[in-house]
């Protein structure tokens, strides 16, 4: 009897399907823990420290996922992740105890960062080069309309609860359906994930730096936001509704900021965007808005502010790398991203300390403003110097190294117009 295999599309289309209850499952545990965790009257340090495990589970998925990948295979590797974050998630709330939920956020990242690296690395080896880019764009848009309706269930249930919980494990369970039942050869194997912070240092100070400064304020924003709602007293749906606000904003701008980075010089973009995001910040931080709605539209404002500067500072690494090489980079930016993301909630949380929520708002302002000074630095010590051709902007998620193998081309983007080599050493950053 011979096996059946799925069309390209048909396989395309369940990974997708599963790389959505995914991100559903997570936006919402990402969104319900900091909730519950102040509700318990844990501190806001220990609510940023938990924060932290999740980014160095999430860093330690992605060195040891390829590993355990390459040991049992592609479907059996996420089964057991997604069999294992279920069971964890319905720990937290028999587990009140900040030491253990710490220890349950670390081991809960390393679970997502394998189930993104079998999904994404699964959908790249079902694209083929001439449809890469139209799949890496429909997986975003999956992705965000999946986060929005992921932090929207939180108000399905009253959030203390075992419900919401029971809910995450659910969705990550149900994930597994469409991976297992995809009938599909096997993915070729995953590189093992590097972080040469001196190679990123010489490809593009500003694209490194801006990554780890890019990580600091979203770590923070998205570890502490719902704790900044509720101390602000809203309430879980406005809450869930603010939290969603970010990231329909990131959604709304990232095209037409990249579009605009790819005519201009794209520091200058990076710099306008994170001062504008400093000043959307510090209004939140500072304006305790009586309507509703008016916090709704500076939140899709900052959003559509921050959400993009990642994407952006990593075009800009990118703009003078060889393509095979761009793997590589993009993948060592995204670690040097949680590096920062690892750093941003246990400082932010210090900030708001005494009753102030606003600190939040205050510390990502602050941390962008940097990037911002930096980054125009960096624009005065380089002017002058002769640009080779830019990659083509294009938005890309924060979920695992094998992601930005959607965007890989053949061939070589930038080239010396003498001698047809690509300068590794990135002359005009």
């Amino acid at each position: 009897m011979s096996r059946i295999v799925l069309s390209r599309t048909s396989s395309i289309a369940m990974l997708l399907l599963c790389a959505g209850f995914v991100l559903a499952g997570s936006a919402l545990f990402q969104t319900l823990l900091p909730l519950r965790a102040d509700q318990e009257q844990f501190s806001t340090t220990l609510v940023g420290l938990l924060g932290t495990a999740y980014f160095a589970g999430f860093v330690v998925g992605c060195f040891c996922g390829p590993v355990l990948i390459s040991s049992v295979g592609h479907i059996r590797c996420f089964a057991g992740s997604a069999a294992l974050f279920a069971a964890l998630t319905l720990v937290f709330p028999l587990a009140l105890d900040p030491y253990a939920w710490g220890v349950l956020r670390f081991l809960t990242g390393v679970c997502l960062a394998v189930l993104f690296l079998v999904a994404e690395s699964w959908l790249n080896d079902q694209s083929g080069n001439e449809i890469r880019g139209r799949v890496l764009s429909i997986y975003i848009i999956v992705g965000n309309i999946a986060t929005m309706i992921g932090q929207l269930m939180v108000n399905l249930e009253d959030t203390k609860s075992q419900a919401l919980f029971s809910f995450v494990a659910m969705l990550v369970c149900i994930s597994i359906v469409p991976l297992a039942l995809t009938p599909t050869t096997t993915p070729k194997p995953i590189p093992s994930a590097k972080l040469n912070l001196a190679e990123l240092l010489r490809v593009s100070p500003a694209g490194a730096i801006g990554c780890l400064l890019v990580g600091m304020a979203e770590g923070a924003f998205w570890s502490l936001g719902p704790v900044f709602g509720q101390q602000r007293g809203m309430d879980v749906l406005q809450i869930t509704v603010f939290m969603a606000a970010f990231v329909l904003g990131g959604t709304i701008s990232q095209w037409p900021l990249g579009r605009l980075s790819d005519s201009i010089d794209r520091r200058l973009v990076i710099i306008c965007t994170a001062l504008g995001t400093v000043v959307t910040g510090l209004v939140i931080a500072f304006w305790e808005m009586n309507s509703v709605w008016l916090t709704y539209g500076v939140a899709i404002a900052h959003g559509g502010l921050m959400v993009p500067l990642y994407a952006l500072c990593l075009a800009h690494a990118n703009d003078n790398v060889a393509n095979n090489r761009f793997v590589e980079i993009s993948g060592g930016l995204l670690l040097l991203y949680s590096a920062g993301a690892m750093l941003g909630p246990p400082v932010a949380a210090l900030v708001m300390q005494d009753g102030d929520p606003g600190g939040l708002f205050v510390f990502v302002s602050a941390v962008l403003g940097v990037l911002a000074v930096f980054l125009s630095i960096r624009l005065l010590v380089t002017r002058g110097r002769d640009r080779v051709e830019a990659m083509d902007f294009m938005p890309v998620p924060k979920t695992s190294p094998s992601v930005y193998a959607l965007e890989a081309e053949d061939e070589p983007f930038a080239a010396d117009a003498d001698t047809g080599k690509i300068d590794p050493a990135f002359p005009e950053d």
